[in-house]
């Protein structure tokens, strides 16, 4: 069978991992290694010379996260913030301008608006789960559209084949974040995306082990004057530096293996949270894309498989409670990042979002993120209860 008409837990396994030639491993080796000898000057065997331009390891991850998400071309970065700067640089010019979320992850932010504007790259803030917001932030020199759905730390979900439209009509490319989501969960180029970036620390590595980052560009994928996306940002990649080691990327290859039936815990334990936590007097207000009342839950249940383990809530009495419950769970672990197969709470106005404090992208300060783990559900429920009951 070929690899495009494998399931997605298929691909998961072996895209990228055919049994080590030489030995017969099923899983391929870590190759360790800086250079590699050549057969004779500028005879390179299978392509490898040096570990910054390529390595057997990343090159498996990077053609596994492509079929995962029906890219083109994959690319691993040491970080995801590593690879989205690496999308920047390779995709935009100095005098060019960006469409960026109102709510987002702050790292990105902080890119966009202490690096990249430094640059000469101006951006834009709109709200990405309204369309019309999108196209009114549009300008003549706009070249891309970035978008993260569900967004971070409030889950507003983004219409990515309307915003598509957008940003194509206009010679622009979009560019979809998504590590909330996962490949398991939202295939953005399926829908029209040019361009998927994750961190591949959350998720995809799923174990909170290894940090990293991935970009996956679709096929065809061209820049406003022509040029291939994918070539732009395999030079750039390969210019800048900032990729995955060896045994980064085998950890997330690993972790990718099992994507599939941990977003399914994820996503069971995450409802059954949610339906606690909309049960409790000491919570005003629950964010998840899964509930009817979402705003754009009918746009999250046309594209994506389920709708995740993240979810964020608010609580009775402000800011100093929401922190103050954040310190009194005990199997919640007080923690920044997501996606692992441990459950992590945090209070983002004081951890994730501090970097953008007193912007347009400033969050509420009484909201609560979490990351569901795989736990047993009950337990996680009975640690939530027992820290509201106390402090709310």
């Amino acid at each position: 069978m070929t690899l495009e008409h494998l399931g997605f837990s298929s691909r998961a396994i072996h895209a990228g991992q055919e049994p080590d030639p030489t030995t017969g491993a099923v899983v391929p080796p870590i190759h360790q290694v800086s250079t590699y000898k050549q057969d004779g000057v500028g005879g390179l065997r299978g392509g490898y010379e040096y570990s910054r331009s390529a390595n057997p390891t990343r090159a498996a991850l990077e053609e596994c996260i492509a079929a995962l998400e029906g890219g083109e071309r994959g690319f691993a970065f040491a970080s995801g913030l590593a690879g989205e700067d690496t999308v920047l640089r390779a995709l935009l010019s100095p005098g060019d301008h960006v469409v960026v979320p109102s709510d987002a992850y702050g790292g990105t932010y902080r890119l966009f608006n202490r690096v990249v504007r430094a640059w000469g790259v101006e951006h834009s803030i709109a709200k990405v789960a309204d369309v019309e917001s999108v196209l009114a932030a549009m300008r003549p020199e706009t070249r891309m559209v970035w978008v993260e759905t569900p967004t971070n730390p409030l889950l507003g979900i983004a219409d990515v084949a309307a915003i598509a439209e957008v940003a194509h009509a206009a010679g622009a490319l979009l560019v979809v974040d998504n590590t909330f989501a996962s490949p398991y969960l939202q295939n953005p180029i399926a829908l029209g995306a040019d361009v998927v970036v994750h961190s591949t620390t959350k998720y995809a590595g799923g174990h909170s082990d290894v940090v990293g980052g991935a970009v996956v560009v679709a096929p065809g994928a061209q820049t406003h004057d022509g040029e291939s996306v994918a070539e732009r940002v395999a030079f750039h990649q390969n210019s800048m530096g900032a990729v995955a080691g060896p045994f980064d990327a085998w950890l997330v290859l690993r972790g990718l293996k099992t994507l599939a039936v941990r977003m399914e815990r994820h996503c069971d334990n995450a409802e059954a949270v949610v339906d606690f936590l909309q049960s409790h007097p000491g919570v005003t207000s629950v964010h998840y894309p899964g509930l009817p009342d979402h705003p754009n839950h009918d746009v999250a249940a046309r594209q994506m498989k389920r709708f995740g383990g993240m979810v964020a809530f608010r609580v009775k009495g402000g800011e100093d409670v929401a922190a103050k419950v954040c310190g009194e769970t005990s199997l919640w672990t007080l923690g920044e990042s997501l996606g692992g197969v441990e459950s992590l709470i945090e209070h983002p106005g004081r951890m994730t979002h501090a970097s953008v404090a007193g912007t347009e992208l400033e969050v509420p300060a009484d909201l609560i993120r979490l990351s569901v783990g795989i736990e047993d559900v009950e337990d996680l429920v009975a640690d939530l209860r027992q820290a509201l009951d106390r402090l709310t």
